[in-house]
């Protein structure tokens, strides 16, 4: 809903939160989501109890909420630069620094809360997690590889759903961490194919940057990697065929992805952005039924 002086104050204010933690926009949680997911489903051998299920689940949303504000807190001196980003709240000046800081305190609490109702090992380990998601949007000053970073950040849940689960954390959660950090390198360069002229124009940094006119043979690099890793997964936890057509399915998706984006126009990098979505559900679909129907 558009502001509206006919709206009262705290309606207006809470668009504006709303807006900044992007509500309305799913892409980024479920990006979250499907890696958590695969965790909780490998964990716990396709029987994932409900407790950790909805813990991890909305703790997913929280932290991709807290996530987007700490993200524009860092960025508000380029967004107003980058056609993209130039009407988000922060730049528009509906939010305030001491607010946006705040509302991203408060998010990131409501998860911590939720995590405290896990084991120690669990608990340990989200603290790590609120150090990846604070600091990942200063990378863009200093290096070309934020995107890695940013799948450090947004794969933690991995390592933390054996953790809760299994108690310990095993080779087989660290190989799908890797494969996760290579899957949102690869869809997060797509994302910043789309600013990349303002990017550079501004002196941010990315792996769009960085590739410049290799970006779509080191797409091709990324993704093959990550499959390479998830079939590692596959054989190292004994999946079956289901978990194999998921990976078919996801590798045939990849490849539309490519087909839509070979030209770099700015909107077709962002729809094999958006694209992405579907990949991680199929992998989580042949994951969920091969637990299933066996």
């Amino acid at each position: 809903m558009p502001d509206s002086p006919s709206l009262p104050r705290w309606r207006q204010k809470l668009h504006a939160y709303l807006k900044l933690m992007r509500a309305d926009r799913p892409i980024g949680w479920l990006l979250l989501l499907w890696p958590t997911w695969w965790g909780l489903w490998l964990a716990a051998e396709g029987r994932p109890h409900w407790h950790p299920l909805i813990v991890f689940s909305l703790g997913v949303w929280l932290t991709r909420a807290a996530g987007c504000v700490i993200n524009d807190y860092a960025d508000r001196w380029l967004d107003g630069s980058v056609e993209r980003t130039k009407n988000r709240p922060l730049v528009s000046g509906e939010v305030s620094a001491r607010e946006a800081l705040l509302l991203f305190a408060g998010l990131m609490l409501a998860a911590f809360a939720m995590v405290l109702t896990l084991n120690k090992l669990a608990i340990s380990m989200s603290v790590i997690g609120v150090f990846l998601a604070a600091s990942y949007p200063y990378l863009k000053r200093y290096t070309y590889l934020p995107q890695v970073y940013l799948g450090m950040a947004f794969g933690w849940g991995i390592p933390m759903a054996f953790a809760a689960i299994q108690g310990s954390v095993p080779p087989l959660a660290w190989l799908l961490y890797i494969a996760n950090i290579l899957w949102a390198t690869a869809y997060d360069t797509w994302y910043a194919m789309v600013d990349r002229e303002d990017d550079i124009r501004m002196g941010s940094k990315s792996t769009a940057i960085l590739f410049g006119d290799m970006d779509l043979a080191a797409q091709g690099v990324l993704y093959g990697a990550m499959f390479l890793a998830l079939i590692f997964v596959g054989q190292r936890a004994d999946l079956g065929l289901y978990y194999w057509l998921g990976l078919a399915v996801a590798a045939a998706l990849v490849v539309y992805q490519f087909i839509i984006a070979k030209s770099r126009a700015r909107e077709a990098c962002f729809r094999a952005f958006l694209h992405n979505n579907w990949v991680g559900m199929a992998i989580f679909a042949g994951i969920a039924l091969d637990y299933a129907l066996r």
